[in-house]
């Protein structure tokens, strides 16, 4: 798509929006919740074009936009999924006791925030090694959400710690294994601490995807989507066969929100690619 074709795009778009802002959602097929990120999208989309895409196609929900955006949200019936900023950076989180006290400050202010604006998920992190061994990281993530989870219980949000990979995009990241978050999140022991399953980060870091969703699904609160090797669109340009992950989560009555988190390929529709994407989970 050229710049101005994208830019007629948008403008067509948000002329819609204002006509009609919630009264053309598409219905859906399937009883899974998905919701979008903002990079699905294109650069130079506007935000409120990419929510009046988003409603128009089907999605419930928009993950990674924090308080600035409710307003916007809740005018085309998305749900804030999944909110950032109160649980630290990929690479400065919760295995250093030296940000206990900065991080559990934003995120008992973050956590009220997102009771009040009915926002389910809050991300964070564990942050990098930096030499430190994992057991000890795993120690300091304990101690730091036992401190946070009975408010986390009290407002009923759920604290999603993400799985991402140490391989490729996130270099010495520690939980960057779905058996060592899973461990933290038993010794947690709380239904309001949880994991951000990551499916893009999990492929590249150990695979056998749907393998470890059937045996281990109580841990995941939130999933993320994205084809690989690229994390480029889910369709068959990539190894991962989604439409079984989607299938699996269905029959499993999955109750959390599946978000799409990938990069348009050079070339490629975006839009295209989210009805694509939105058709293979809706099931």
């Amino acid at each position: 798509m050229t710049r101005r074709q994208l830019l007629s795009t948008s403008l067509a778009t948000a002329a819609a929006a204002a006509a009609q802002p919630q009264s053309f959602q598409r219905p859906r097929k399937g009883k899974l919740k998905q919701a979008v990120t903002g990079g699905l999208f294109g650069r130079g989309t506007p935000f409120e074009t990419q929510c009046w895409e988003a409603r128009r196609i089907g999605f419930q929900g928009f993950d990674l936009h924090g308080p600035q955006d409710f307003e916007m949200l809740k005018k085309y019936d998305l749900v804030p999924s999944m909110v950032p900023g109160g649980g630290g950076t990929i690479p400065v989180g919760l295995n250093r006791t030296e940000n206990h006290d900065r991080i559990e400050k934003e995120m008992h202010a973050l956590l009220d925030v997102c009771a009040a604006n009915g926002c389910p998920d809050l991300i964070t992190f564990s942050g990098n090694r930096k030499g430190m061994p994992d057991a000890e990281g795993a120690d300091n993530c304990v101690a730091f959400l036992n401190k946070v989870k009975a408010h986390a219980e009290d407002k009923g949000v759920t604290i999603c710690m993400e799985l991402l990979n140490s391989k490729v995009d996130h270099k010495d990241y520690m939980c960057d294994k779905s058996a060592w978050g899973i461990e933290v999140m038993k010794r947690v022991n709380s239904p309001r601490c949880r994991l951000l399953f990551d499916i893009y980060h999990m492929q590249i870091m150990e695979g056998d995807i749907v393998r470890t969703i059937r045996d281990n699904l109580q841990w995941f609160a939130h999933f993320h989507t994205g084809g690989n090797p690229g994390r480029h669109e889910i369709d068959d340009t990539q190894e991962l066969n989604y439409k079984l992950v989607a299938k699996t989560l269905s029959e499993m009555n999955f109750q959390g929100f599946i978000a799409h988190e990938y990069s348009p390929a050079r070339g490629s529709d975006p839009i295209k690619c989210l009805e694509y994407a939105f058709e293979i989970f809706d099931v």
